[in-house]
C-alpha cells in the first residue's frame, strides 16, 4: 500500500517520575506532522479561525471616536437594560470585557455615584480601584429594576439563554453589532469598550499619559497612544499650525 502523506495524530508519551509523595506524572504529547512539508498543523490549518490573529499579529479593534456615536448606540440600546448597562459600564472604566463579566449583582447592587469599586483584574490578579459615576450607576440601577435574578451571587450580565455570565466572545458579536446598528465603519470588538473611555479621557479630557499609562498597565506611553489608535491624530494635529 502506497501512503503519500504520513500524518501522525497523536503519540501518548507516559512518563512516570516517582516523587516525594510517591505521585505519577502523566505527561502526553500530541503530535501531528506532514511529510508534505504543510507544517505541524497539518490539514487542521484549513480550518483555523479566521478570526483569530496570526502569530506575532494582532486585530486592533477601535475606540468609539464620536460621543454623537456614543448617544446613538445608547439610543438603540433602550429597549435593552443589560445592553445599555454593559455599554455604560464599559466605557466609562477601564476594565476588560472578562472583569465586566466577573461582576456579580451583589457586588454593585448598594453602590452610589462617588463610590469606590475595586475589581481583581484576571490579567493580573491584582486590583483595580474606580469611582463609579451618575451615569453608571443609573444603569446599574435600571437593569437591577427588572433582572431576572438579583440574587447577590447572580452574575450581573447574564446571557437571556443559559443564565449564566456571558462570554468575552458573545460580547465581542454584541459590540460589533451595536456599532453597526448604528452605521460605524470600523473594526470593534470587547476592547473598544474600555479604549472609548481611555480616548476620550486623552482627547476630551486631557488626562495625562501616565495615569492612562497605569489605567491600562501599560510599560510606555507610546504603548498607550497606540492602544487608544491616537497617536497618528496627535501627530497630524503639529501640522494643523500655519506658520
Amino acid at each position: 500500500m502506497k501512503f503519500d502523506t504520513l500524518k501522525i495524530f497523536c503519540v501518548s508519551l507516559h512518563v512516570f517520575l516517582v516523587q516525594p509523595a510517591s505521585r505519577t506524572n502523566n505527561i502526553k504529547f500530541w503530535i501531528k506532522l506532514d511529510i508534505r512539508g504543510k507544517g505541524i498543523l497539518g490539514s487542521r490549518a484549513k480550518a483555523r479561525n479566521n478570526n483569530h490573529p496570526l502569530p506575532g499579529a494582532s486585530i486592533k479593534v477601535e475606540p468609539i471616536r464620536s460621543v454623537a456615536d456614543i448617544r446613538r448606540i445608547k439610543k438603540l440600546r433602550e429597549g435593552s437594560p443589560r445592553d445599555l448597562c454593559l455599554f455604560t459600564f464599559g466605557i466609562n472604566t477601564a476594565f476588560r470585557a472578562n472583569e465586566l463579566l466577573s461582576i456579580h449583582v451583589g457586588d454593585v447592587a448598594h453602590l452610589r455615584a462617588g463610590d469606590r469599586f475595586e475589581l481583581k483584574q484576571r490579567k493580573t490578579q491584582t486590583y483595580r480601584a474606580i469611582t463609579l459615576n451618575q451615569t453608571v450607576v443609573n444603569a446599574i440601577r435600571e437593569w437591577l429594576a427588572v433582572h431576572p435574578d438579583p440574587s447577590p451571587e447572580a452574575p450581573l450580565f447574564r446571557s437571556h439563554k443559559t443564565g449564566e455570565a456571558l462570554q468575552v466572545s458573545v460580547v465581542s458579536q454584541m459590540v460589533k453589532r451595536w456599532c453597526a446598528e448604528a452605521g460605524l465603519k470600523g473594526n470593534y470588538g470587547s476592547h473598544t469598550l474600555r479604549k472609548t473611555w481611555g480616548y476620550h479621557q486623552r482627547m476630551q479630557g486631557k488626562a495625562a499619559l501616565p495615569l492612562l499609562m497605569e489605567a491600562f498597565g501599560h510599560a510606555t506611553q507610546r504603548q498607550t497612544l497606540d492602544y487608544l489608535c491616537i497617536q497618528s491624530e496627535e501627530i497630524q494635529e503639529l501640522y494643523a499650525l500655519e506658520l
